[in-house]
C-alpha cells in the first residue's frame, strides 16, 4: 500500500463559458482565482485555478471553458458530486446565498453524520458544501465571504460507479481505507491527509455511461510532495500493472496520469512548485500567464480570449 498520497492536489471539470465560471467561483462561492493560464492541448481555450490564497494543494478547482461545448452526460465512470469544506453553521448562510446568487435545486441533507448543502453550478456541475468542525485550513475572504462562513477546501469527491470494487481496491493500494458505508455509499479516507481526504463511491449499476462535456469533471488529481514521491507512485502503479504517463510538467506541478477501472481518469500531481512561481502572492491570477511553447502565441490570445473580471 503507497503512503505518499496525501488526499486531494485539485478537482478540474469542463465549462462552457469562461466568464461565467469565473463569476460563479469568485462572486458566488468566494474563492479566489490563483492562476488565468491556457490549455497546454488547446492554447485557444483557458485554464482556470481557482481556490485559497495561494492555491494550497486540497483547495484548487480548475476548469477548462470550452466556448459553445455540449453539455456533459451525467451518469457512470465519471465524478458526480465534488465537495467543500466550510465551518459548523454556514449551512444557512449558503444556502442563502446561493439562492440571492441564482443557483438551483439547493436541498440541505445529511450524509455520513455531515449536514450539508447540494446545488449546481452554472453548466449542471454537481456540488456540495459540508460542515466541518475544526478543519484549521485558512480560508480566502477577499472575495466578500466572512471568515466564519468562507470554503476551506476539498472535503471530498463522489464517483458514481457502475461496480465499485476494482476502483475501491485501486484507492485502498493508493492508500485509503474504508471507514464508513451508508446508503449504498462506500466512504474511503487518506490518513493524516491535507483536509481534502475523501472518496466516496456510488454505485448504480444500472444507469449509462457518463459522457463528456460541460459541468462534467475531468479528472481527479491527488497530491504527493514532490517529484520524488511521485516517481514512487508511478512506478509502484505501473508494476501493478496500470498504464500511467510519463511525467509531465505543468508548471505548477508535475502530473502523471491513469485511467482507473471505474473509467475516471486519475492524476497524481507534486505540491511543488506552487502558483506563485511566476507571479507574486499578492497578485495571483490577475494576468494572463502563458506556457512557454504558447508564449509566441500571447497577442493573439490576449485579443481572442474572453476577458474576465476580477
Amino acid at each position: 500500500m503507497l503512503k505518499q498520497i496525501k488526499g486531494l492536489h485539485h478537482v478540474t471539470s469542463m465549462a462552457a463559458n469562461a466568464r461565467t465560471n469565473n463569476r460563479f467561483f469568485t462572486d458566488t462561492l468566494g474563492l479566489r482565482r490563483v492562476k488565468q493560464t491556457v490549455n497546454f492541448d488547446a492554447p485557444d481555450v483557458y485554464h482556470l485555478y481557482y481556490g485559497d490564497e495561494v492555491g494550497t494543494p486540497g483547495s484548487v478547482m480548475t476548469y477548462f471553458p470550452f466556448p459553445h461545448i455540449a453539455k456533459g452526460r451525467p451518469g457512470t465512470g465519471e465524478v458526480g458530486t465534488t465537495v467543500f469544506s466550510v465551518p459548523e453553521g454556514a449551512i444557512s448562510y449558503w444556502g442563502n446565498r446561493l439562492a440571492a446568487k441564482g443557483s438551483l435545486e439547493i436541498k440541505v441533507d445529511e450524509a455520513f453524520g455531515e449536514k450539508r448543502l447540494n446545488f449546481f453550478g452554472p453548466d449542471g456541475d454537481g456540488f456540495a458544501l459540508v460542515e466541518v468542525k475544526d478543519d484549521a485550513r485558512a480560508p480566502w475572504t477577499g472575495n466578500g465571504v466572512d471568515t466564519d462562513h468562507a470554503i476551506r477546501g476539498f472535503h471530498s469527491a463522489s464517483m458514481r460507479l457502475r461496480d465499485e470494487g476494482a476502483t475501491a481496491e485501486l484507492l485502498k493500494f493508493m492508500g485509503y481505507e474504508e471507514v464508513d458505508r451508508a446508503d449504498g455509499v462506500v466512504r474511503l479516507g487518506i490518513p493524516s491527509g491535507n483536509g481534502a481526504d475523501f472518496i466516496d463511491i456510488e454505485t448504480m449499476p444500472n444507469i449509462s455511461r457518463a459522457q463528456l462535456g460541460a459541468g462534467s469533471v475531468h479528472h481527479l488529481a491527488f497530491a504527493v510532495e514532490n517529484r520524488e514521491k511521485q516517481l514512487e507512485v508511478r512506478e509502484a502503479l505501473m508494476d501493478t500493472g496500470y498504464q500511467v504517463t510519463p511525467i509531465i510538467d505543468r508548471d505548477y506541478f508535475w502530473a502523471i496520469y491513469f485511467r482507473t477501472p471505474g473509467g475516471v481518469l486519475f492524476e497524481i500531481a507534486t505540491n511543488e512548485p506552487g502558483f506563485d512561481r511566476d507571479e507574486d502572492t499578492a497578485h495571483l491570477g490577475e494576468s494572463l500567464k502563458l506556457p512557454s511553447q504558447h508564449a509566441h502565441l500571447r497577442s493573439y490570445l490576449e485579443q481572442h480570449l474572453e476577458k474576465l473580471e476580477g
